[in-house]
């Protein structure tokens, strides 16, 4: 090969290298788009205030440069062009056979689906993480490692103390906190696991995050919708519940589940909001600090965009 021909292709592989290497870079400096989507809104004032709680999300994430914090209101967007090139999504709406996600059949669960396969975190926060078994317990248990199951888990309102929290990028300045709220526990999770501790099912990690141990009294005692006491909540006396929890799967994905966020004055709390701050990061695969978000709110700030619901 004449000398000046070889000069050419060596200069032609080393630009490529150069530029693929410049690509690689760009990619990794630009910022995560997390797409909060909120749903409509339901129950009474401070309760359930989806489209008040992503936006406050939101604004605790404008000064995290790793990111870009995309806010969609009231449900399911019109214009789906905004989940384009998002690096994680999050759900927080109510659930059931209500749910956003199952709608139109089962065209939006496809969607999702190629969204996870693609790489995309998805987080389900609240009745969000409600599902009807039947209908999408399985691309669940796929995307967020577990759900909420009717009359197979329970939804009571106390105070669970948590105090220990794993070696996790969740966990980052996350301090021991107390907080009522309509804690979910025993959860319909992948593999069957009760989910008090750290797995791996067929290749998915499965971490808790948020972890207690509910009294006699909350096994025991009437739930909220419907009430109870249900026997086989009873049986499993003692035992830890998972009330938020990650996934890694095998492709490098991530999930969350957290079953808080009934009450909105919660978001206030600087541990509670921090955990969920730090889930969102780390499904969208940008880097957690190592203590974690940091944000402030203010009392103005809590009490705005509430819906109007009758005030």
């Amino acid at each position: 090969m004449p000398p000046v021909k070889l000069l050419s292709m060596l200069v032609l592989t080393v630009l490529g290298t150069l530029l693929a290497s410049f690509q690689v870079q760009a990619e990794e400096a630009a910022p995560k788009k997390i797409v909060l989507v909120a749903g409509r809104p339901s129950h009474p004032p401070r309760m359930h205030e989806f489209n008040a709680g992503v936006q406050l999300l939101a604004k605790c994430l404008e000064n995290v440069p790793s990111v870009q914090p995309v806010v969609v209101l009231n449900g399911w967007p019109k214009d789906e062009s905004v989940f384009e090139n998002a690096s994680a999504i999050v759900f927080y709406m109510d659930g059931g056979a209500g749910h956003e996600v199952v709608q139109e059949g089962d065209r939006r669960m496809k969607m999702v689906d190629a969204w996870v396969d693609a790489g995309v975190g998805i987080g389900c926060m609240h009745y969000g993480v409600e599902v009807v078994s039947e209908q999408a317990g399985k691309p669940f248990k796929k995307w967020i490692g577990g759900h909420y199951e009717h009359m197979f888990s329970c939804n009571p309102i106390w105070e669970p103390r948590f105090e220990a929290f794993p070696d996790h990028p969740i966990s980052r300045g996350v301090q021991p906190f107390s907080v009522q709220d309509e804690w979910y526990f025993n959860m319909r999770f992948l593999g069957g696991i009760p989910g008090g501790k750290s797995e791996t099912i067929e290749g998915t990690v499965f971490t808790p995050i948020l972890v207690a141990g509910p009294s006699d009294d909350v096994r025991d005692g009437p739930y909220v919708y419907p009430k109870g006491p249900y026997p086989h909540i009873e049986t499993s006396k003692g035992r830890a519940e998972a009330m938020m929890w990650a996934v890694e799967r095998p492709d490098g994905g991530r999930g969350f589940g957290f079953t808080g966020g009934h009450f909105h004055d919660n978001w206030g709390n600087d541990p509670f909001r921090k955990v969920v701050l730090n889930a969102l990061l780390w499904i969208a695969k940008a880097e957690v600090p190592s203590d974690g978000v940091d944000s402030k709110i203010t009392t103005d700030q809590l009490n705005a965009n509430l819906d109007p619901k009758g005030r």
